[in-house]
């Protein structure tokens, strides 16, 4: 119990420096609480879901703050910006373990990260072959997750 009060405590502080130095932003305990939340979730959030997850638990927050906070995180690299299908804007955490690829149902919009270092392997391979740097790339791959799957054989 101790050690996580610590982490808390010490994680809210350099928070707090960080970005009222570096952005000469107020620190608000609004806006440390949605960064806290969406940082512990580990998952991939519209604006509109963590908004409504929220305001339930800190009445009074408004939705530009929910969305200024996420800003704030891609802008520090806390957080990345996704645009899957049908245009929807998503932010994840920055995952520690890095690079990662994403399936995505179409149906019911969960997402799935996987690695897998054959497929890391196989785009280098192509770039090299090519004489392409890389600098950054993505993988998706749309279908349907396990649970729409089979929803669909019953129906």
């Amino acid at each position: 119990m101790k050690m996580k009060f610590k982490i808390k405590n010490e994680f809210n502080f350099r928070l707090k420096n960080n970005f009222s130095k570096k952005h000469r932003l107020k620190s608000s305990q609004k806006r440390l609480f949605i960064i806290e939340y969406f940082l512990k979730q580990d998952k991939h959030y519209s604006v509109e879901e963590l908004y409504n997850q929220i305001k339930n638990r800190m009445p009074g927050i408004g939705y530009s703050t929910v969305y200024r906070a996420l800003k704030l995180l891609v802008s520090r690299g806390l957080a990345a910006e996704r645009n899957f299908e049908k245009g929807l804007t998503r932010f994840e955490p920055v995952h520690k373990e890095g690079h990662h690829n994403h399936l995505v149902c179409i149906r019911c919009g969960a997402i799935i990260e996987f690695t897998n270092p054959a497929i890391e392997k196989i785009q280098k391979k192509i770039a090299l072959n090519y004489k392409f740097t890389v600098t950054d790339h993505k993988l998706e791959i749309y279908g349907l997750c396990q649970k729409c799957k089979k929803k669909e054989k019953y129906q």
